[in-house]
């Protein structure tokens, strides 16, 4: 980073939205408008900047997060742009860790779609300042007002319009900003490089008047002088305003909302000013708390060079150059290449050799990086997603990042037995990169699995292994991720006493296990005191139990949504090893959940489809067959939206099914809402075919 850009002078940003709205052709508006293109990529063309990789373009989907870097008004605009595809939230989830305000984007039609409120709720726990967008407002249909209305009730936001659209669908011509109360037109024979200003037409002149007024209350409270002026019925002055709409920003209070079309080179301008004045630099975001690895205290770091160095890794990548590239967030201090650093979770040493601030695919070298930085490093070998680094001196570790886990999975096998050590290779990397692709060996048949979010990203996957890796493989059908659980309370009292490997061991354990929502995987507490019972002996047995989880009883399928408390527990001086109570805590655990009358859960994604309202019935019953429940049906303009949930299992090659049913008429989404326990003839069934009945 040049020491010409302050760290105030810094934006780091994200564009999220669902599928389809208009992220990557608004970033590429947003690099053209900002001199770093000198011709516009179109997603349908295959051509954009942004989504580089051959997937992505033979799709017309976004699949990786893309990190670039632009200037306007002399500020220094970091963006990421992520993926609008539910299989791949885990790229927007890492993205938006590390982001320091966001732009959410919503089609104009589509309003508040269903990846919209994912990435949202994704921005709510990260605490990330938003400001909204609603694009393609020339689209038939458009409705600006109707997605206001939506983002009020199904994100529980607060929209502060500051703009307004003059015309809509093929009428849309320009925007009203509603600080400056001016009209802003595009030259479209020049690509809308030339934004045209002018005073509102008098037709539209008290419709701005109003929601200028509606504005203005919506940001009083965020300034004292404004407040002032407003009582007094004074004229308040750009400035104020704009200071008031960014404290309602910081502060996650309020999300202005702007408009525009980015297809048609319209309102990016405007939107680029308004993440220069209302989004958040990295001092504005304040200090970052994180934890002492050797004591556990809570320690705080300053967005400051004079900090010690500190950064969060939220990305591995792997470029054909110059090999693997970690993607960093630097929190405080500053330094260069060849600067030794630590990793708390390895407890070693790291060098970076080079570093990088990227655009997209392509590198831009740089000699130091400093807090506010998002750039790309080489030489960190060990270091995987979610790690900090930091000074050696002054050891720090952040928040780690969570990811879900895989509900799909395809066996895979090499071609030949040249193909094996490639593929071990490739799948290694792979993982590196993604960590929600797991590969595991299926105890029972031997098999490969590669797992991932749903049957696109396996795909994308699988494709990546053929082309990028040029592995030959043979890939299985797709097999559901099942999970098992229990049903009733139940408490176990386990004793090991015996000897093992010429050596008496002793461990007596009582402990008890609950239902629990299965989201919550697996939690281990204990009621023993500090006083009473060795603390070491405490962790073995949560080794245990946690090594037990990984498969259950009944089917073989990881447990979750078991709460395992630790009651009581006996030892003797000269018989008692960590060992020991590492077997009490498996053995224990596994006869508990025995007797606790197991079960397997599926996993029941949540489905939107949108299409005629002629193919209705047929959409309904189809969902009906698949063991589906309908929970709700609406209008969004001419077309019906209907809401429902369906086992995973049962939506295999659903797409294929919609088109027939619908002439290719509509369209859905689907993603993960939660895993629920089966029918008993389901279980039976996969019992089954597991051979495990």
């Amino acid at each position: 980073m040049s020491d010409s850009v302050a760290i105030e002078n810094t934006r780091n940003i994200g564009i999220m939205a669902h599928i389809d709205a208009g992220k990557t052709t608004t970033t590429e508006r947003i690099l053209f408008y900002t001199g770093i293109l000198h011709r516009m990529g179109e997603v349908h063309d295959g051509n954009t900047v942004m989504d580089w990789m051959i997937q992505e373009r033979e799709r017309g989907i976004t699949i990786t997060s893309a990190a670039t870097t632009c200037t306007w008004l002399d500020k220094r605009i970091n963006i990421i742009d992520t993926p609008g595809h539910v299989d791949f939230t885990m790229e927007v989830e890492r993205s938006l860790r590390v982001l320091d305000g966001a732009v959410a984007i919503f089609d104009s039609v589509g309003g508040v779609e269903p990846q919209s409120e994912t990435v949202w709720r994704q921005a709510d726990k990260y605490n990330v300042p938003r400001i909204a967008f609603v694009n393609k407002m020339d689209r038939i249909g458009a409705d600006f007002l109707n997605v206001i209305e939506m983002m009020k009730e199904k994100l529980s936001a607060v929209p502060v319009p500051v703009q307004i659209p003059v015309g809509k669908e093929d009428k849309f011509s320009g925007v009203i900003d509603l600080v400056a109360m001016k009209m802003y037109t595009y030259d479209e024979e020049l690509l809308g490089v030339k934004v045209i200003e002018s005073e509102i037409p008098g037709e539209l002149a008290d419709e701005a008047s109003l929601f200028r007024e509606q504005m203005i209350e919506s940001i009083v409270d965020f300034d004292e002088e404004l407040m002032a002026l407003v009582l007094e019925e004074k004229q308040a002055s750009q400035e104020l305003i704009h200071s008031a709409i960014r404290v309602g920003v910081i502060t996650g209070k309020i999300h202005p909302v702007l408009c525009g079309s980015s297809f048609k080179n319209k309102g990016i301008q405007q939107l680029l000013n308004a993440i220069i004045s209302y989004l958040p630099s990295p001092l504005d975001r304040g200090e970052i708390h994180g934890t002492d690895p050797l004591s556990g205290e809570d320690i705080i770091r300053k967005p400051e060079v004079t900090q010690p160095f500190s950064a969060l890794v939220f990305k591995i990548a792997t470029d054909p150059h110059v090999g693997r590239l970690a993607y960093a967030r630097v929190y405080s201090g500053k330094a260069g290449m060849r600067d030794i650093f630590y990793n708390p979770r390895l407890k070693s040493k790291e060098k970076i050799t080079r570093i990088f601030r990227m655009h997209s695919n392509k590198r831009h070298a740089e000699q130091f990086l400093q807090a506010g930085d998002i750039v790309a490093l080489v030489g960190l070998k060990e270091t995987t997603t979610g790690d900090t680094i930091t000074n050696l001196d002054f050891p720090i570790i952040y928040e780690k990042m969570s990811f879900p886990e895989p509900v799909l999975s395809r066996s895979i096998e090499p071609k030949s037995t040249v193909d094996e050590s490639k593929l071990e290779e490739a799948l290694r990397r792979l993982c590196d990169e993604d960590p929600t692709c797991k590969i595991n060996v299926d105890s029972e048949t031997g098999q490969r699995l590669i797992s991932g979010m749903g049957e696109l990203h396996v795909e994308i996957l699988v494709d990546r292994l053929i082309r990028e890796f040029n592995v030959g493989v043979h890939v299985g059908n797709p097999q559901v991720s099942y999970r098992e659980t229990i049903t009733i309370n139940k408490t176990e009292t386990y004793e090991l006493s015996q000897l093992i490997g010429g050596k008496s061991q002793f461990a007596k354990l009582v402990l008890s296990v609950k239902p629990v929502p299965a989201s919550a995987g697996i939690v281990i507490r204990s009621t023993i005191s500090d006083n009473e019972f060795p603390q070491t002996f405490i962790a073995s047995i949560r080794h245990g139990v946690e090594e037990a989880s990984s498969g259950g009883n009944l089917s073989g399928y990881p447990l979750a949504g078991i709460e395992v408390t630790i009651i009581d527990a006996g030892y003797r001086e000269e018989d008692s090893t960590d060992m020991a109570f590492k077997i009490a805590g498996t053995m224990a655990f596994k006869q508990a959940c025995l007797k606790a009358s197991p079960a397997i859960l599926e996993p029941v994604m949540k489905i939107e489809v949108v299409g005629p309202s002629e193919y209705l019935g047929s959409v309904i019953n189809d969902i009906n067959s698949r063991r589906g429940k309908i929970s709700g049906i609406s209008n969004r303009t001419d077309l019906q939206v209907l809401d429902a949930e369906a086992p995973l299992s049962e939506m295999f090659g659903y797409a294929t099914a919609l088109r027939s049913l619908t002439q290719g008429r509509a369209a859905y989404t689907m993603q993960l809402d939660r895993y629920e326990i089966t029918t008993k003839s389901v279980q039976d069934t996969i019992l089954r075919r597991i051979g495990r009945m």
